[in-house]
């Protein structure tokens, strides 16, 4: 991509982006994801219904009456993007591709995370880590971020989700609030490693699909392109036959990964690309509440 051209979308998705994480997630995403407990914040004389075991008495013995500590919940958190780059996101027969729908939710929740003092980080996986961004605070650091999202190509276009989640699990010490973004399209078993990342860390899963991954048109015969194999195959979508194979494959995968992330524990979201992410997001932010 040109770097005049690279910039134009960096700018316009900042615009849209920070937009909507300034006027409308701002509030939602502070008390939907808390910080990791209470911070002692000052001492005051006690008051009726202060917990006795709040006291500081050093303080209480040196101006001859009780006060009492007060503490406040510790915010900054750390938020991880781990986004798919995988051959299969390049894919949108609707408004948009799956990955430029996945660019626009990572960079609103990095926005919403700076609004609130957060450190932002990213992990770019396909069947392996692709590049990794430590977690740091500022508007700078997230256009960095964009600008990868937009801009980079994996070495490989295949899948294994397993593999950012033991990165994740390796490499971030602290509990962090880790966004998962992918379309989910994976044959690898991650149940076990995904219980095991969920309990060190805050999991959320965002799966973004396209429509016709969901149901094939009726449109005779197709030649498609498996975009993480390289291959090309024909299709012959008057086939009832060969459509309703082709929505059992979708239903049974979506069966598996929720059956997955419930069994983990793990919050999630699927936004379809022709839909409305806002309001996607907006309905995870209140059900954490």
């Amino acid at each position: 991509m040109e770097t005049s051209e690279l910039i134009s979308k960096v700018r316009k998705i900042e615009i849209k982006t920070r937009g909507l994480s300034s006027n409308i997630f701002a509030g939602q995403y502070h008390t939907a994801f808390k910080g990791r407990g209470m911070a002692f914040s000052e001492v005051r004389e006690y008051q009726y219904g202060d917990e006795p075991r709040d006291i500081d008495w050093n303080v209480t013995a040196r101006m001859n009456r009780p006060y009492s500590k007060v503490f406040e919940e510790e915010r900054e958190l750390t938020v991880m993007l781990m986004v798919d780059v995988s051959g299969s996101l390049n894919f949108g027969t609707q408004v948009c591709m799956k990955r430029e729908m996945v660019t626009e939710i990572a960079a609103t929740l990095a926005f919403s995370a700076i609004e609130n003092n957060d450190k932002v980080g990213l992990i770019l996986f396909s069947d392996r880590i692709e590049k990794y961004i430590p977690p740091k605070k500022g508007r700078g650091h997230i256009l960095y971020i964009i600008r990868e999202l937009l801009d980079f190509t994996p070495e490989s276009s295949a899948t294994d989700m397993t593999v950012p989640l033991e990165f994740l699990t390796g490499a971030v010490r602290k509990r962090c609030t880790a966004f998962l973004l992918s379309d989910f399209i994976d044959s690898h078993d991650y149940s076990t490693v995904m219980t095991i990342a969920n309990r060190k860390h805050d999991i959320v899963a965002v799966r973004v699909y396209d429509r016709r991954m969901e149901e094939l048109p009726n449109v005779g015969l197709m030649k498609v392109l498996d975009s993480e194999t390289g291959q090309y195959v024909y299709v012959d979508t008057s086939s009832a036959a060969v459509r309703n194979a082709h929505n059992e494959w979708f239903r049974k995968g979506s069966e598996r990964m929720k059956d997955c992330l419930t069994r983990s524990g793990v919050d999630s979201i699927s936004v379809r690309t022709d839909q409305d992410y806002v309001k996607a997001l907006m309905g995870l932010f209140a059900k954490r509440n």
